[in-house]
């Protein structure tokens, strides 16, 4: 081709055009990063700017409450961009080469999209994404507004379309993930060495509350402690002080008929204020007719299907943190402290009175091996060894030892499931009392 024929090409149509498709670029390289920046950015993380004050940050929060209107805002814009840039380009490089100029136009569009477009704005955006989309949430809402009939229409297509499928939407969807998103971004961030342990196992055990009843953390009414209401007030001191607990629970007649709850410290005090009264004379006749159910406090009884997280409430509502477990019949099941559900969020809480051990009730043994307590849950043995040993069908390693074999196995007897080999070293007659288990 000639300067002279070239020459009429190079006209002011061919610099509109392709001044129009470089504006087009723009636009493309706008609606893209916008996309990964508002679909990329954390919510929590913009509600903490728009909190302090940055109105960018609450324009995307608010634009981001819809992702369905938004990303089909979004996609709409950049499609017509393309679309049009593609177009203009395909009809400027033909009326240059002529037929040869489609296949050209293919080629140097899909170089410009793919780099200035689409690679160069999205890796922007994924880098600082809440920085990001305070800068554009307020184009992109007037974008919203402007298709939002089109949006609607394509909205109320697709999902009719999906219903035919058989899949339902669900516009509450991004509500009901936020805590599977917590817990995924604990755990990945963990994983990455992030995150401590001890900060994850925290955070998880306060988010698991809410799932968790009481039964499954009290401690079982074989292993609790009680006094006898007919017993001398003098032999309930003794038992009261030498007691590692501050709080027993007071029966009459058989253990299921709980009758009160008495604090050492309560009965200590009362009975020395008997014996000042009663003076050196009477204090044998007064500690004698002391009435222990004097100092008793009255039972405070909760179903055993309440959940951890409601208990905890309940227990700071009546200003209380002991509390002993019923079943639907009202039979006694268990006990629970305010400790026991603390301890579900910052680990075993140990003092001077609790008894001794390598790590509560699991000792590390040098061949690899693990010597376990049958009443260790299974919750704190994965929470120590970071295993994923099943807690759906029994809350102790004893019970699902004990649900895996089907029967209750004797002493020596091996199991191997889960990957771990369990081996039964101590049986009480129909207890598992302690076991080795060592990973496969």
């Amino acid at each position: 081709m000639t300067p002279a024929e070239t020459g009429p090409l190079l006209d002011t149509a061919f610099w509109l055009t392709a001044g129009a498709i470089a504006l087009l670029l723009v636009l493309s390289a706008f609606f893209s990063g916008s996309e990964t920046a508002l679909t990329a950015a954390s919510r929590g993380k913009l509600r903490a700017r728009a909190d302090k004050g940055e109105k960018g940050a609450g324009r995307a929060l608010a634009i981001t409450d819809d992702n369905e209107r938004l990303i089909g805002s979004v996609l709409l814009g950049n499609n017509l961009v393309n679309i049009l840039a593609t177009s203009l380009a395909t009809a400027l490089f033909t009326r240059l080469f002529g037929a040869e100029g489609v296949a050209l136009a293919t080629l140097v569009m899909t170089l410009l999209v793919l780099i200035f477009a689409e690679v160069l704005p999205k890796t922007y955006a994924i880098t600082r994404p809440e920085a990001a989309a305070g800068l554009v949430s307020g184009p992109i809402r007037i974008v919203i507004l402007v298709f939002a009939p089109i949006v609607s229409a394509v909205r109320a297509f697709t999902r009719g379309l999906l219903k035919l499928l058989g899949v339902e939407t669900d516009p509450n969807a991004q509500l009901l993930a936020v805590r599977e998103e917590i817990v995924g971004a604990i755990t990945l961030g963990h994983s990455e060495g992030a995150v401590e342990k001890e900060d994850r196992d925290r955070i998880l055990g306060a988010l698991d509350l809410g799932d968790r009843t009481v039964d499954e953390i009290m401690l079982h009414r074989s292993q609790i402690e009680m006094i006898d209401a007919e017993s001398p007030a003098i032999e309930v001191l003794q038992q009261a002080l030498a007691s590692p607990h501050t709080r027993l629970p007071v029966y009459r007649g058989e253990p299921e008929n709980i009758v009160g709850v008495i604090h050492a410290k309560d009965i200590s005090r009362a009975m020395y204020a008997a014996g000042e009264a009663a003076g050196e004379a009477g204090l044998t006749r007064a500690l004698a007719e002391f009435d222990i159910m004097q100092v008793a406090m009255e039972p405070y009884f909760v179903p055993e299907t309440t959940t951890l997280d409601d208990q905890m409430r309940n227990f700071l509502k009546r200003h209380t943190h002991f509390a002993l477990v019923v079943d639907e019949y009202g039979t006694l099941q268990g006990l629970l402290t305010l400790e026991d559900i603390l301890e579900e969020i910052v680990g075993e809480i140990t003092d001077e009175f609790d008894m001794s051990g390598d790590e509560n009730g699991m000792t590390r043994l040098n061949d690899g091996s693990l010597m376990v307590e049958g009443a260790m849950t299974i919750r704190d043995l994965n929470r120590a060894m970071e295993w994923n040993l099943p807690d759906e069908e029994a809350n102790t390693i004893a019970g699902l030892v004990i649900h895996e074999a089907q029967m209750i196995p004797n002493e020596g007897q091996v199991f191997s499931f889960h990957g771990c080999r369990f081996e039964v070293m101590k049986r009480e007659q129909n207890r598992i009392a302690q076991l080795r288990i060592r990973p496969l």
